[in-house]
């Protein structure tokens, strides 16, 4: 079971929306010298909805070849269509990736048992590793505990990541989960608590920018060193909140350009993050002593 800060990585594009895989090989090293725990590719984050399918695996076959072993790759392979979804699935099966990440179907709002036949049908379809992805506020779709459950009971679905930040909802899941089941957030705001309730890591934004912060946040959480893992907290909760002012990535797109890790590129119909926020998240980059105190746009 992978555990701690899992990286929802950013997909790096040159200013005219061609992928840069001179910029993605840095990230993936940055990464690991950074001792982020697994990379997750071609997610919400990775802008899996502006690739089409075979940058979708080309982008999984180069994060593996990347990390070379040094980090595990999860694969985005969701899609709102089972037979696209299998396919990515296979694609990430094939590239070596150690799981795939499977967003709930989006826009055709399946109900309870359209999900749980659309997961299992990836799951017999593809002898890779599933962990089902449940992000209510941009699918509609919402995985609710007792279908995620039910899902646990099959074979390859391994996990799941929850961003819906609910803490209650969050904690009956990792009450009734089974011990070898993996519960994820992927709310960074609300990380420190799930993961002192018992969750097994976060699937984060911050991380793109703050690595080895949240790793040791993580870290601090696992041994119990609570006087730590809240001062890690501290430093990096504006960048838990200000990385959203406009839609994930752009904040923090812009972010790693700002810091010179990444180009400027952003595919339509996402856009460059309004001047009005650039000092928002400069300030949040420097409590996080990412930046001098001294840095300005």
């Amino acid at each position: 079971m992978l555990t701690g800060s899992l990286v929802a990585l950013v997909t790096p594009m040159s200013e005219h929306g061609s992928l840069d895989f001179t910029a993605l090989r840095q990230l993936v090293d940055w990464h690991a010298d950074q001792q982020s725990d697994a990379l997750v590719i071609v997610g919400t984050t990775g802008e899996s909805p502006s690739v089409d399918f075979a940058e979708h695996c080309e982008l999984i076959r180069a994060a593996v070849e990347y990390s070379a072993g040094r980090l595990a790759i999860i694969a985005g392979t969701g899609a709102n269509s089972t037979s696209e979804a299998i396919e990515l699935t296979r694609c990430a099966h094939a590239a070596g990736a150690v799981a795939g990440l499977s967003v709930a179907p989006y826009y055709n709002k399946p109900g309870q048992e359209g999900l749980y036949r659309h997961f299992r049908a990836i799951a017999e379809a593809v002898d890779l590793p599933m962990i089902l992805y449940n992000v209510p506020g941009r699918t509609v779709s919402d995985i609710q505990n007792d279908t995620a459950l039910r899902l646990a009971q099959v074979d390859n679905i391994i996990g799941i990541k929850d961003a819906t930040g609910n803490l209650q909802r969050n904690t009956d899941l990792l009450l009734r989960a089974p011990t070898d089941f993996a519960c994820y957030t992927g709310d960074d705001a609300t990380a420190l608590p799930f993961l002192l309730m018992g969750g097994h890591g976060v699937i984060s934004v911050t991380a793109n920018v703050a690595p080895l912060s949240m790793h040791n946040l993580c870290a601090a959480a696992f041994a119990g060193d609570l006087p730590r893992a809240r001062d890690i907290n501290r430093s990096l909760f504006a960048l838990h909140t200000d990385l959203f002012v406009e839609a994930n990535p752009i904040p923090v797109k812009w972010a790693l350009a700002y810091m010179g890790k990444i180009g400027n590129g952003i595919r339509l119909p996402l856009t460059e993050l309004s001047p009005a926020h650039h000092d928002r998240l400069i300030q949040a980059l420097q409590q996080a002593g990412i930046l001098p105190s001294t840095s300005t746009v």
